[in-house]
């Protein structure tokens, strides 16, 4: 790369550190906040504010975002105002106020992650060989944010972490506007609901095999949305002096089996890796059942160290699939429909479930509280293993028999 290249790929690589430091900051511990200041009870809604922001985020990225304005005005603009809500949070007396500006804060950093990607893909000249090593920076900074909140700090339970957010998000707000110059890539457009939806691609892409991947895809997101909302509460629970550092190696197996992915790919296909995918949130939430009774530290970390197979053989696979599946010109929309069914419908869906089954289900101290965890976490271990065996029995990959064949 020339020197003007490698600049841009370093001022990219910053830019994706700090948007996943600014979600790493709070996401993780917010739960254990809420808890030690008596607002337990409403905890699932903290993680269901995100879901909803990612319902809305594509109506503003299409109708907004993608075509009047250049993406990195946009971007500083959203950090800012993002970075003010969370600074504001630790003001807050009780749950209702701390959860309406956590939706002030989501509904403003949601639309960033798609003008991050946009920003990035505009300046590089060589995407799928500088794209990879400008997001990894990405999962550098969301183990950053965990390690300066919970292993530095010990502000697991603090509201200095709301503080370190409104930094960062501040820090990148004002960064934003030195990014290289994104004009909006979809000005001049005719707006469409169907295309800023994704419904335009679904139509598209009606195959059997699809429908069924988006399908279980739903399906395994409410479920999912057990780890992220309670996780730390039980890795607390049960031992961990700082949850959210213990839990940032998810992330760092994470980076490792991005790097062995293509490997994975190239042997097993979509439908194994889907599947191993699938099976290692089954893993999991076995070993967080059966460790909780007695505390088995070992089992917790190797649930906790899954987080590698679990993310990149399911969420990445599925986008690589989803990107094979779709032609060139709806593959775009095709990404958006398999964010707003995951990341929107499954995980709200998801938050809802998981906050009822907490409620009813976790109570107690001490060897009462681990034994209501042992039951809390079969429950969505069931779930994920009944969408496993139904997505194994009717999902057909087609791709990788076609390319085999040929």
């Amino acid at each position: 790369m020339s020197p003007s290249e490698r600049s841009v790929g370093a001022k990219l690589s910053v830019m994706m550190f700090l948007e996943f430091f600014v979600w790493g900051s709070w996401y993780v511990t917010v739960g254990n906040y809420m808890q030690a200041h008596d607002m337990g009870d409403s905890i699932y809604w903290a993680y269901t504010v995100g879901p909803l922001a990612a319902i809305v985020s594509p109506f503003f990225l299409g109708m907004v975002a993608d075509r009047y304005f250049s993406t990195e005005k946009v971007l500083g603009v959203m950090h800012l105002l993002g970075a003010a809500a969370m600074f504001l949070v630790p003001s807050t007396e009780g749950s209702g106020l701390l959860i309406a500006l956590l939706l002030i804060h989501m509904l403003c950093y949601m639309p960033t992650l798609g003008l991050t990607n946009t920003l990035a893909f505009h300046n590089i000249q060589n995407q799928e060989r500088q794209f990879p090593i400008i997001r990894v920076f990405g999962t550098l900074g969301w183990i950053a944010a965990n390690i300066v909140v919970s292993k530095w700090l010990h502000a697991d339970r603090e509201a200095v972490q709301f503080y370190v957010t409104g930094g960062a998000g501040l820090a990148l707000g004002l960064y934003s506007f030195a990014l290289p110059h994104t004009p909006p890539p979809a000005r001049g457009r005719t707006i469409r609901v169907g295309e800023i939806l994704g419904l335009d691609a679904l139509k598209r892409l009606s195959s059997p095999s699809f429908l069924v991947f988006l399908v279980c895809s739903f399906l395994i997101c409410i479920p999912l949305a057990a780890y992220y909302n309670y996780a730390p509460l039980f890795a607390g629970a049960v031992g961990f002096d700082d949850p959210a550092y213990n839990l940032s190696f998810g992330q760092m197996a994470e980076v490792l089996f991005m790097l062995i992915m293509p490997l994975c790919f190239r042997r097993l296909g979509v439908k194994w890796m889907l599947s191993i995918g699938m099976a290692a949130w089954v893993v999991r939430y076995g070993l967080f059942s059966a460790a909780a009774t007695d505390g088995v530290m070992w089992m917790v970390m190797t649930g906790i160290l899954l987080h590698g197979i679990c993310y990149d053989f399911f969420f990445v696979t599925g986008q690589i699939y989803t990107d094979q599946q779709a032609s060139p010109e709806i593959r775009g929309q095709a990404q958006g429909l398999l964010v707003l069914v995951t990341q929107g419908l499954g995980l709200l869906i998801g938050a809802q479930v998981a906050g009822w089954l907490y409620n009813r289900l976790v109570s107690g101290e001490g060897e009462a509280l681990r034994q209501s965890y042992r039951v809390f976490w079969l429950v969505p271990c069931i779930m994920a293993g009944v969408v496993l065996v139904v997505f194994a029995l009717a999902f057909r990959d087609r791709t990788v028999r076609n390319r085999s064949e040929s």
